[in-house]
């Protein structure tokens, strides 16, 4: 399955306009504290909770809508590219992973976000 991405800096244009889409996120409580993105459409979602809980973990703003823009974070793109496809398989239309996830966010965009 090919992955839809989003490059960092499309997500950084993204994050500058009023448009109203999840920004999913599947890293770990601690990897948080260690970078992060501060935006109120931040939706922290980890991968270990949405491994257990599939589809039910899904908060309203993602589960509702699934034609809706969903972009989908971790650490270095992996783990967002398996969530992404994972969600296409789901029935999700609009879904993409942040290619280099937040440490390619943090180098090509925005080194305040901070890095691990």
């Amino acid at each position: 399955m090919n992955i839809p991405e989003i490059s960092p800096q499309d997500l950084a244009a993204k994050l500058r306009s009023d448009e109203n889409f999840p920004l999913l996120d599947v890293r770990e409580t601690w990897e948080l504290e260690q970078a992060r993105l501060d935006d109120p459409r931040l939706v922290v979602l980890p991968l270990s909770l949405l491994a257990r809980e599939r589809t039910s973990a899904l908060t309203e703003a993602i589960a509702t809508d699934p034609e809706a823009e969903v972009v989908v974070i971790c650490h270095h793109g992996t783990r967002s590219a398996d969530v992404t496809g994972w969600l296409i398989q789901q029935g999700w239309k609009n879904v993409r992973s942040l290619r280099g996830g937040i440490a390619a966010y943090a180098t090509q965009v925005d080194a305040s976000v901070g890095w691990y």
